[in-house]
């Protein structure tokens, strides 16, 4: 269980709405329309008896009265929570969606925009500007993706929905506090459907316990503009999980020639050197970095990219559990500093496509008439339901599903 209390949650969920596309608004207006309160007599029998509970915690009347005075039951929440299925994705599609070169070019220029507080944040807690730099490309789109959903509004009807009630009351009791404390105003407390804050995604149990005032206001302010007590508050949150500075979080490497792969996965460890000596090395060349008792990770097989991690790489999935986010942090921290694409080749997917193909099939679509959005190479709902009218519009047998075929036709 990770911070939130679930994998690729609140936050992850916005982050991958949020990749792919140039950076706007924190959310659509027409997503941040889909949630509107609306009325419902047992959530206000609810919130009636919880005040009873908030206020025997310390919070007082004046902020509860605050607090709830524009909050409201939001069904779309439910429905979001009642949905969390994984998006079983590839490290590819993941990648597509968490790093691609807009987004990367994007964020070289916001991570430079931000270079001395990145910087200063980095010599107080020893995890590099690039790490943090990535979580906050990952989580929030470099802060232009911070989540227009009262926080409010959003844990109490979690709360009272009941399947994670005593998680989300302890959220909306955290979320309340920091209106107590002056931390921010109920207009300003916003963020994902579930609660998670700010430019890096917090949720109010986690901001309690480690958000920082890193600018010495006097306020623990993750929800402006100034993304600095946010950046580092995730620099905090990685120290106190086990940081160790100095310490790379992992590299891709290549892998000899019938290298056996069973040793593979975070439950193998072997000391940097032992995997030096099986002929492991850095996918660029030179020399492997020292990384103390490493991981091999292959997470597409033996023909794809492979990666030694260290510890630090377990350090980031505390903020979330899925190795993919992992991987798409440390991959695009590589990438904000500078580094280059992966070397390691992904190949055809099962349908006999690689992931340009799949970008020239979207983007023949698109062409066409038949709105497959962004042309990612990951293919979706979206893009299955283009593929389906184009097939029916061309009298085709109606699939849904992309092959060469259909790209050669588009």
């Amino acid at each position: 269980m990770d911070r939130r209390g679930f994998t690729l949650g609140a936050a992850g969920l916005v982050a991958l709405s949020a990749c792919g596309a140039a950076p706007r608004a924190p959310l659509p207006a027409a997503q941040a329309s889909a949630f509107r309160t609306q009325p419902n007599a047992a959530y206000d029998a609810w919130v009636a008896a919880f005040r009873d509970r908030a206020a025997s915690q310390g919070i007082g009347a004046a902020t509860l009265d605050a607090a709830f005075r524009d909050a409201g039951f939001i069904p779309e929440v439910v429905e979001r929570d009642r949905n969390q299925a994984e998006f079983n994705r590839s490290l590819e599609d993941y990648l597509a969606l968490v790093a691609p070169e807009d987004k990367i070019a994007y964020g070289r220029g916001a991570v430079a925009r931000r270079a001395s507080t990145l910087s200063a944040i980095e010599a107080r807690y020893g995890v590099p500007a690039r790490i943090i730099g990535a979580v906050w490309g990952v989580e929030s789109y470099f802060g232009t993706r911070r989540g227009e959903i009262p926080v409010v509004s959003a844990t109490s009807t979690l709360a009272f929905d009941g399947r994670r009630g005593r998680f989300f009351e302890a959220n909306l009791i955290e979320a309340l506090r920091i209106l107590q404390r002056g931390d921010t105003t109920p207009s300003q407390l916003r963020g994902s459907w579930a609660g998670a804050m700010g430019h890096t995604q917090f949720i109010p149990t986690t901001y309690a316990l480690h958000a920082v005032d890193f600018d010495g206001d006097g306020r623990r302010d993750v929800w402006s503009d100034d993304p600095g007590d946010a950046l580092a508050s995730t620099a905090n949150f990685l120290r106190e999980n086990g940081w160790r500075p100095g310490l790379p979080w992992g590299v891709e490497v290549r892998l000899p020639a019938g290298f056996d792969t069973r040793g593979t996965g975070r439950g193998n460890r072997r000391a940097t050197a032992t995997w030096r000596s099986l002929g492991v090395a850095p996918a660029r060349g030179g020399a492997l970095p020292e990384l103390g008792d490493a991981a091999l990770l292959t997470p597409s097989g033996a023909g794809g990219p492979a990666f030694l991690v260290s510890r630090n790489f377990d350090t980031i999935l505390r903020y979330n559990p899925s190795e993919n986010y992992g991987l798409g942090v440390g991959i695009l921290s590589d990438r904000l500093a500078g580094g280059g694409p992966l070397m390691g080749d992904f190949g055809p997917d099962a349908t006999g496509l690689r992931q340009e193909q799949r970008r020239a099939l979207q983007a023949g679509l698109n062409r066409a008439g038949f709105d497959a959005g962004t042309p990612d190479g990951v293919i979706g709902d979206r893009t299955r339901e283009a593929i389906a009218a184009f097939q029916r519009a061309r009298g085709l047998p109606v699939t849904g599903v992309p092959s060469l075929e259909l790209l050669a036709r588009l």
